[in-house]
């Protein structure tokens, strides 16, 4: 799947948010990136908070905007408010579910280890980071993959009750996907509706 590889800094400084997980560039330079970064005060369009805010989503999750779509047309077919079904659609996916399960630090660490194919789902290898994990699924690190550095130190310290609609098994390194979470419980600071208005323009 293609993927965002620039730098990611100087995104999470646009936003004035840690949309890759923790930056230390962001906590000492919380302003946009540029010459005038820091005494800006350029008011947008609404047209432009929205694909601001579009974008911020897209980044977040690591999608880009063919998939991002599929996934917003794919919401909009379903009963019930767009924007959160879009929300929750996101977070269903494999590499977000491993991220949640703190098998990685970063979703994009979390992709990396899908796609290396560490990762199974209901006893199974899948290595496609888009994968929709459904309610009671149970993802899990492979038998010959759990004493994985990268993974073990991720592990260390993580908070498991952050997440309700995930129940984690310690000693099998595997999480059950218990139901699909309610909005109030996904963490991500962003305004869905505006996507949402954003995609009913085009």
């Amino acid at each position: 799947m293609a993927k965002y590889i620039g730098p990611k800094s100087k995104i999470a400084r646009k936003f004035g948010e840690p949309i890759f997980g923790p930056d230390k560039v962001l906590s000492k330079k919380n302003y946009p990136p540029g010459q005038h970064g820091n005494n800006r005060r350029k008011k947008s369009s609404e047209y432009g908070i929205q694909l601001r805010e579009k974008q911020k989503a897209k980044y977040t999750y690591g999608i880009l905007e063919k998939q991002f779509r599929i996934m917003y047309e794919k919401a909009k077919s379903n009963p019930g408010v767009t924007g959160v079904i879009l929300l929750q659609l996101l977070e269903s996916r494999l590499d977000n579910i491993v991220y949640r399960m703190g098998l990685s630090p970063t979703r994009a660490g979390a992709r990396q280890l899908v796609g290396h194919r560490h990762i199974t789902v209901n006893g199974k290898v899948v290595n496609i980071p888009s994968f929709q994990v459904k309610p009671g699924m149970v993802v899990a690190v492979r038998e010959k993959d759990k004493s994985m550095q990268v993974i073990t130190e991720s592990l260390n310290g993580f908070n498991h009750t952050k997440y309700p609609w995930i129940e984690w098994n310690a000693s099998a390194l595997a999480g059950t996907y218990l139901h699909i979470p309610e909005r109030e419980d996904i963490p991500e600071n962003i305004k869905e509706q505006l996507i949402v208005e954003l995609y009913s323009k085009q």
